[in-house]
């Protein structure tokens, strides 16, 4: 069985148009505060970082962390909130991609408590979050089917514009959002290649260890037909960047699953399209985390 059709997905694949909300002109990129509707029709605003110099360029959808912030989400990636190293819009715009920063369901301004990038209480945070998962479970859906449509959309919304090459795109996250680039990467052949950080462990791992899963990958009969293993295997052979640490309990057995499933990247000259980053430490980023994560997709733009 597909997982795309184990979780349900709709295929998006038309023009999307969108509204601009704000522009700001900085030295390599313009950025645009801009929303489009979801395919269940709410709105999801985003960051569109344009460079400045002639396309068309490669594209990367990024999706942002979690780490218990739900006020942060589009703005982290964007560099404006948050932690500076999660700011991989400006970077990889710097670099000549045209980046697409979406809120996932959930966060910043796509709460239904509060918006903006100010806190709520975090009662108030987490249960709009967790009513979200529980409220689809009940009706036999998921969050983790939410999410990925949602990223059609956004994938689709940059396959189409003029200044994107559409045989040039790509999906990056850290954590929550590298989880998200995972999934996504698996049930859509559109993406060329993917990054995810902080992300690459099985359900078994996590549920021996008692590792708690994030509420998207709370999906109801998943594991007897998927683990990460299959997840990762199905992306194959395309370009992937798996980044994980010894120490991070959301990446504990990354070089165990790479492994298993690295003959599947194996290219005609022997080489891989499969690289794992393995550092030490624990689940945050780290300035050289960025650097491998920056300087990855500088290599694969050149492509």
């Amino acid at each position: 069985m597909q997982l795309s059709k184990f979780l349900k997905l709709n295929e998006h694949s038309k023009a999307v148009d969108f509204e601009v909300l704000e522009e700001t002109t900085l030295s390599k990129f313009r950025r645009q505060l801009i929303r489009y509707r979801s395919q269940d029709s709410d709105w999801i605003p985003a960051y569109l970082f344009i460079p400045l110099s002639a396309g068309p360029h490669p594209g990367v959808l990024i999706h942002h962390q979690h780490n218990g912030e739900r006020h942060l989400g589009k703005s982290e990636v964007a560099g404006i909130a948050g932690n500076p190293l999660q700011a991989f819009g400006p970077s990889l715009a710097d670099l000549g991609y045209v980046v697409l920063a979406p809120d996932s369901i959930c966060f910043e301004d796509r709460r239904p408590n509060k918006k903006g990038i100010e806190a709520d209480t975090w009662d108030n945070d987490w249960l709009q979050h967790f009513n979200e998962m529980t409220f689809r479970l009940v009706k036999g859906d998921s969050l983790m089917r939410k999410v990925l449509d949602d990223a059609g959309v956004g994938l689709s919304l940059l396959e189409n514009l003029e200044s994107v090459s559409s045989n040039q795109i790509g999906v990056l996250g850290h954590s929550y959002g590298g989880n998200t680039a995972l999934f996504q990467a698996a049930t859509d052949d559109r993406i060329r290649f993917v990054c995810s950080s902080g992300a690459l462990c099985s359900y078994k791992q996590k549920m021996e260890v008692g590792t708690g899963l994030e509420m998207a990958l709370a999906i109801p009969g998943l594991l007897p037909y998927f683990d990460f293993d299959q997840i990762l295997g199905a992306i194959a052979p395309r370009d992937v960047l798996i980044v994980s640490a010894e120490q991070d309990k959301y990446s504990k057995d990354a070089d165990t699953i790479c492994s298993s499933v690295e003959k599947l990247f194996v290219r005609p000259d022997g080489s891989s399209s499969l690289n794992h980053f393995r550092d030490s430490g624990d689940h945050p980023l780290t300035e050289e985390r960025h650097s491998v994560i920056t300087d990855w997709f500088k290599m694969v733009a050149r492509k």
